[in-house]
């Protein structure tokens, strides 16, 4: 197998020969990491289950832990999951990567499509699954293209709303046509829903409620996936889960037991505590408002409907993060670093991760580096 490098990896041999001004505080806004502290009583709940480190967690999850994101799902969505509508998983990339796989195990030529630009695991998954890939083209909103001949011919496809790194968020409706393609063309679909709480307005809406919507009410052929990385700041509790068609996520979590891939136990309480409380979800989710508000502010854009980034056009994407480090001291990723076919070379990605007064600080820095200042 051979993988592409990292978006990160480039980037860093981007700047590699560059020399930033050191007068100014090197400021960073590439990674999708939230910088804001990890609510204090997830902290408690995970020191005080240090005692469970002598136990080996369950392959299945701790029970707490499955319950805490059944309960999630219905307080959120208003969808009463059964307990085999639901895979707690290590996270999502984790997911990502290694379902894919499962999936098109039994597949002579698989097809996998999915938004371009997109989260690269996406694409690792579709090499280690010995997939063909295909790219669903964005439109105007960045929402991905309907093309069912395409379609017709795949496997699998991932869908990403909202979405990283254009930051679009799916309508109820748009997914409910999703969903019939997925019935009509017999391919499963996922959505990757990590985001779904980090939004300024309307809370978007996840693709089970829209297999419901259409009366699709046992999840045939649809999945999502979530994780408490994004709504509670806690991206090493690796937290997440697959939620929908039993029929498909009843294997998956036979094959599971084999891959081995769970959280320590102490890890899990602690996670089952943060999926249970909404109040500190909330408290983050206005701090990313606030952020978008700076953003506004300062760099005169629209904010995103959801998730922490902003999908920025510039003339070369390269350029414009070569010579705002240098100049700034602020590091940004190019677009077509997350893109294939030239698709983002006129972006860069922000990420709005920082306490408010360092982002006004980093965003003022490209707003005077874009004026020439």
């Amino acid at each position: 197998m051979r993988f592409q490098p990292y978006p990160f990896e480039k980037l860093n041999t981007l700047l590699d020969s560059i020399v930033p001004d050191k007068s100014l505080k090197p400021l960073v806004l590439t990674i999708g990491e939230p910088q804001f502290e990890t609510p204090e009583f997830i902290i408690e709940t995970f020191k005080n289950s240090a005692s469970f480190l002598n136990k080996y967690p369950k392959t299945a999850g701790e029970q707490v832990l499955r319950e805490a994101q059944i309960d999630f799902v219905r307080r959120r969505f208003g969808i009463s999951l059964h307990p085999n509508e639901l895979v707690t998983t290590l996270g999502t990339r984790e997911v990502l990567f290694n379902l894919p796989q499962f999936l098109l195990f039994n597949k002579s030529n698989p097809l996998m499509a999915y938004p371009n630009p997109f989260y690269q695991i996406y694409e690792g998954a579709a090499i280690a699954s010995r997939a063909r890939s295909v790219y669903l083209e964005l439109d105007n909103d960045f929402k991905p293209r309907i093309n069912e001949k395409l379609l017709s011919s795949c496997d699998l496809v991932i869908l990403n709303s909202p979405s990283n790194p254009t930051a679009s968020v799916m309508s109820l409706a748009e997914m409910k046509k999703w969903v019939e393609l997925a019935l009509k063309y017999k391919f499963i679909l996922i959505n990757d829903e990590c985001y779904s709480e980090i939004y300024c307005d309307q809370p978007p809406h996840s693709l089970l409620e829209a297999s419901i919507a259409v009366g699709n009410s046992s999840f045939k052929n649809i999945l999502i996936l979530n994780s408490v990385s994004k709504r509670s700041c806690a991206p090493s509790l690796r937290s997440g889960f697959a939620a929908g068609d039993n029929s498909l996520l009843t294997e998956y979590a036979k094959y599971r037991t084999y891959a081995g891939c769970t959280a320590g136990v102490p890890m899990q309480l602690a996670a089952a505590k943060a999926w249970s409380d909404d109040e500190h979800t909330q408290k983050i989710r206005l701090k990313y408002v606030k952020n978008f508000e700076i953003a506004k502010e300062i760099l005169g854009i629209d904010k995103s409907e959801a998730t922490f980034y902003i999908w920025l056009k510039v003339k070369n994407d390269e350029e414009f993060a070569k010579e705002l480090y240098k100049r700034k001291n602020v590091k940004v990723l190019p677009g077509s670093y997350l893109g294939r076919e030239g698709v983002g070379k006129e972006y860069i990605r922000i990420a709005l991760v920082l306490e408010s007064t360092e982002l006004r600080d980093a965003l003022q820095r490209i707003a005077d580096f874009i004026k020439g200042k």
